[in-house]
């Protein structure tokens, strides 16, 4: 996760960096994040493996935190460091009872939580629960109290992006030179490169499989095709033969006579 912070970075100071994107990176634990990322307003973490929440830093700006996809199965209390939150997905975990979400009843902001995909939703009455749990939550796994479909009009706030007044504020792109723009790409290209080289000797074993099943059908199929015109041949010159024979008898009679 280090290694996958330092390229994100791309050469910025950790205070500048708003938005951190570190989905797959492969670790159990929260490492190499730390309180520096003051302005950080959107932090994904999807797919990395996470079995707890130790080590979550104070993020007093943090509005999405996407965790979706781990084995997390409790310690939402360690987040309490960024009640900013207004957006969280926890889909794709551990999570089992009701009781694990109680420490959510700290974030006042949150408004959008996901929890698809995990054992809690099994729970008797499991929406009329977090709906009560949670008074100022307005979706739940991407539906309101009555079943209405998150909207798209409501993605700006949910994402944080919306200011007290209800105006969009669009953030300022943030200027990268192409010097910085290719070693990232290199740097994070480096990073797959195992997983990737992997995955093509995989694809080329199993298509050289399929290869060599396809080439015995193929002989099975001309082997099948020879043997039959094989078989239609001696037909063919067995039906000459008796003719020839019949021919012959025919002629021996005439002579005969």
């Amino acid at each position: 996760m280090e290694k996958r912070i330092h390229l994100e970075k791309r050469g910025r100071k950790p205070a500048d960096i708003k938005d951190l994107v570190l989905d797959n990176c492969r670790s159990t634990l929260i490492a190499g994040l730390t309180d520096e990322f003051v302005a950080l307003e959107v932090l994904s973490l999807i797919n990395v493996g996470l079995t707890s929440l130790k080590g979550f830093p104070k993020l007093p700006n943090l509005k999405k935190l996407e965790l979706s996809d781990n084995r997390i199965s409790g310690g939402l209390n360690l987040l309490h460091q960024s009640p900013q939150i207004n957006h969280l997905n926890l889909s794709g975990n551990k999570i089992k009872d009701i009781d694990t979400i109680q420490p959510l009843k700290e974030f006042k902001n949150l408004k959008y939580l996901d929890l698809f995909n995990n054992e809690v939703t099994n729970v008797d009455n499991y929406k009329e629960k977090i709906f009560s749990l949670l008074p100022n939550l307005r979706y739940l796994d991407g539906f309101d109290k009555d079943d209405y479909e998150v909207e798209d009009t409501d993605d700006d706030e949910v994402n944080g992006n919306e200011d007290g007044d209800g105006e969009v504020n669009e953030e300022d792109s943030e200027d990268v030179s192409d010097e910085e723009e290719d070693g990232y790409l290199k740097g994070l290209a480096a990073v797959y490169q195992n997983n990737l080289e992997d995955e093509s000797d995989e694809e080329d074993y199993v298509g050289e499989e399929e290869e060599e099943e396809g080439e015995e059908e193929e002989e099975e199929v001309d082997d099948y095709d020879y043997n039959i015109f094989e078989l239609e041949q001696g037909k063919e010159q067995e039906a000459a033969s008796q003719v020839r024979g019949k021919k012959r008898k025919h002629e021996d009679g005439e002579s005969g006579n």
